[in-house]
């Protein structure tokens, strides 16, 4: 795989000693985005608290504001919606959505529920454009919306026209990506005879789908869901403005307490998030605590805590299908585990920001892993006495590349991280809050 042009300049992560912290991640960028769009479709006025930085939130922000609904951020970390009537309403826009999914595949069927005859074009970065859309569309034109394709079928940009959605009956196959399903619902209740959606075939990313109706429910939305989870169903109507605090981002965390489980003596605490989220993300804990790691798992609270020298990291075998952005983050503790990490089921990384299984194995083997990538399956074999190599890490603009071989570093001696500043994305601070881990 060739990485993408990046920047020449890179970062050095330097080893820490053990450590003892309590950190407040910033918010979840998955549920602000959600929330967001929630609100900008409610009647009145909310106030969103705990909005994190980074260039996806940045990004459904502008959108939106663009999109009709007036969004006023006053102070960092808060923004206040307002909307008349509750909804898209401009006649026409040009949205750039970058590298973001959530608002590209969500913004996709939202902009259906504009005027009639309202146009919204939505295009990203070359990334963007690779990153398929084909199943949101035809199930959208399905329901009745209109959608045309500007370049290739099957992906951005797209012409969105406005005019309302039929809605009705619709049976979906197991999709590349759980956003189709949640950008769906998320317009279900504003379609005229609502979403009556039957599953053939696993839901991708499950949690992420069940996050998406906990966030309908905040704002007066309750879908109806069968103990199975194979169909559910949304009536017409109206969601109700309110106000909501978005708790740390779960997924930025791992990096955090995966630090803990591979830097010997170490313990880190993550406030604000524990057992009561709606981030499917946070059972990654539990992963840690699987091979071996230390965890107390509250309400309210995630510690985890390095295993004592004598019963060291054990490597597992694990479907992660349900939670594929901790795919990388188990990757880089696997290279630190006595035997096998075997990742099962997580075809749909190839179509994330990189191809994160091929960018994967490629950086992992830099550092001295034995990688094999078996159909959507991935084994990693750690370095002998797994003490893995130093080495100048390829991130292909992804966030989580950089973010996961950073904690590669705090183990290891001459890791460097090229192109850092791909964690803007979603995390601007991640290498100052990185550094709290050093004092």
């Amino acid at each position: 795989m060739t990485p993408p042009p990046q920047s020449t300049d890179g970062r050095a992560v330097d080893p820490v000693a053990a450590f003892d912290v309590s950190l407040r991640l910033p918010g979840s960028k998955s549920l602000v985005n959600r929330v967001m769009l929630l609100a900008a479709l409610s009647p009145g006025n909310t106030t969103v608290t705990g909005v994190p930085a980074g260039d996806d939130s940045d990004r459904m922000i502008a959108c939106l504001r663009m999109l009709g609904p007036e969004v006023h951020t006053p102070e960092a970390g808060c923004a206040r919606v307002h909307c008349t009537h509750g909804g898209i309403t401009a006649p026409e826009a040009d949205l750039d959505v970058g590298n973001a999914g959530t608002v590209a595949r969500f913004l996709t069927a939202a902009c259906c529920l504009g005027p009639r005859d309202a146009l919204y074009r939505i295009d990203g970065v070359a990334r963007m454009r690779q990153r398929p859309i084909g199943t949101l569309v035809e199930a959208m034109r399905a329901l009745g919306a209109t959608i045309d394709y500007l370049g290739e079928a099957g992906y951005l940009p797209l012409h969105v026209s406005g005019g309302g959605v039929r809605g009705g009956c619709l049976t979906l196959p197991t999709t590349a990506s759980s956003q189709f399903i949640s950008a769906l619902l998320i317009a279900a209740p504003r379609f005229t005879e609502g979403l009556d959606l039957t599953f053939h075939g696993p839901v991708t990313s499950r949690p992420y789908v069940a996050m998406t109706l906990t966030t309908m429910a905040a704002f007066g939305v309750r879908p109806q869901v069968d103990d199975a989870f194979t169909r559910i169903k949304v009536d017409p109507g109206s969601y109700a403005a309110d106000q909501y605090a978005v708790e740390p981002d779960a997924s930025n965390a791992s990096y955090f307490l995966a630090a803990a489980a591979i830097v010997p003596g170490s313990r880190c605490t993550v406030e604000g998030l524990g057992r009561r989220s709606p981030q499917g993300d946070v059972a990654f804990a539990d992963l840690l605590h699987e091979m071996g790691a230390g965890l107390v798992f509250g309400p309210d609270f995630i510690t985890v805590s390095a295993p004592p020298e004598t019963a060291p990291l054990q490597g597992i075998d694990v479907d992660l299908n349900a939670m594929p952005d901790m795919v990388q983050t188990l990757a880089a503790v696997a290279l630190f585990a006595q035997g096998p990490t075997r990742i099962r089921n997580v075809g749909n990384l190839r179509v994330k920001e990189t191809d994160r299984l091929t960018a994967l194995a490629s950086e992992l083997t830099r550092v001295g892993a034995t990688v094999t990538v078996d159909g959507d399956d991935l084994t990693i074999e750690p370095p002998a006495e797994n003490r893995p190599a130093s080495a100048a890490i390829e991130t292909y603009d992804d966030h989580r590349m950089a973010m996961c071989f950073s904690v590669v570093g705090l183990r290891v001696p001459g890791i460097v991280i090229l192109n850092p500043d791909c964690v803007n994305k979603t995390f601007p601070d991640f290498f100052q809050t990185l550094a709290h881990l050093a004092n």
